[in-house]
């Protein structure tokens, strides 16, 4: 399909036609955050500035209803039926307006969810149903690093529709079929010589970043500091342990499983879960293998630099996007311990 142009003042009528058959998610200003909402009526989609929040939560809420339960009578052998009736999510749906770094998160879950061993039914559910659009990113943020861990800022990886933002409007380039579908119902015009200018833009994007970071050395290293616990006490010294970074992040994936309710009946939930929370690991014995904070903040470095790239033919587990850097409210910054791992010595 040739590249389209799209108005800015068309944007809303095109999120209104989408919505007429899927639930569209897009950026809205609350309070000062960014979050992805539901489009209702009277709702401004903010098309310019980097969601607060990630993509995730789309696909894989914050919190879901798995089944509910319903304890039965007894039966003649004295023995209780209990019933359960999954919970399993419907219906289409559209991520407008994520960044490149958001589309590339989805793709590290998919490693994890929906692959040839392993189906998540309940995540398999929506992202099988779920496309995505993405922005390109002509303005990168100071705490942006995509680029170090293989994204851009014009990075296609992982969306069905790209947005290439000019002063006026959007160049739209549809890269799947079901992209091709959504950006039928666009009002719009051929973008002619737009489509040179506004990928021009977003692939200049990527200069204004500056060198990305060496990061060829760091599963060694990391073998090498994982004993040295100085080390970990070192960078974790300012961390406060309150997992806003895991929450925020788009490649985050751990979950909690509880049960709610009385014995007669109730629900069983899925929760986000924290790795740099002390209970994370803790065990019924009373045993916590990370007990200490410097401990779960190694775990959370290697878990995306090494653990999960030795599992899925070396992909990084972080898509360099900086939300766990804006938010962290003692400015940890991942970038320098990833660093300090990189250029690790014995001395």
């Amino acid at each position: 399909m040739n590249n389209i142009f799209i108005l800015r003042k068309d944007i809303d009528p095109w999120i209104k036609r989408m919505a007429e058959e899927r639930t569209v998610f897009a950026p809205v200003h609350e309070g000062d955050a960014v979050v992805y909402r539901a489009c209702d009526s009277g709702l401004r989609v903010e098309l310019d500035t980097m969601p607060t929040t990630s993509p995730k939560e789309i696909v894989f809420p914050q919190n879901e209803t798995l089944l509910t339960y319903t304890r039965g009578s007894g039966n003649e052998d004295g023995s209780v039926g209990v019933e359960t009736t999954e919970t399993l999510p419907s219906g289409k749906a559209v991520i407008f307006g994520t960044r490149p770094c958001g589309a590339r998160g989805l793709l590290i879950f998919d490693q994890v969810y929906n692959n040839e061993r392993i189906r998540d039914a309940y995540y398999a559910a929506r992202r099988e149903n779920t496309l995505t659009i993405t922005i390109a990113c002509n303005r990168p943020r100071p705490t942006c690093f995509c680029n170090s861990v293989g994204g851009a800022p014009d990075d296609s990886k992982g969306s069905d529709i790209m947005l290439y933002p000019l002063d006026d409007g959007f160049v739209a380039e549809a890269l799947t079929s079901g992209g091709e579908e959504l950006l039928a119902l666009a009002p719009s015009s051929p973008a002619g010589e737009k489509a040179v200018k506004a990928k021009a833009k977003a692939g200049q994007a990527i200069e204004t970043m500056g060198s990305p970071m060496d990061l060829s050395e760091v599963r060694k290293k990391f073998d090498l500091c994982f004993t040295d616990l100085a080390f970990w006490e070192k960078h974790s010294g300012k961390c406060l342990s309150c997992g806003i970074c895991t929450y925020l992040c788009p490649t985050c994936y751990c979950f909690n499983i509880t049960d709610e309710g009385s014995e007669e009946k109730g629900k069983r939930l899925r929760s986000w879960d924290n790795c740099m929370s002390f209970n994370f690991t803790a065990e019924a014995s009373g045993h916590n293998p990370r007990s200490a904070k410097a401990m779960r903040l190694r775990n959370r470095i290697g878990h995306k630099f090494v653990y999960y790239p030795e599992l899925h033919e070396d992909r990084l587990a972080c898509c360099g996007c900086g939300r766990c850097i804006t938010a962290c409210p003692s400015s940890v910054d991942i970038r320098n311990i990833v660093k300090a791992v990189q250029e690790y010595s014995h001395e």
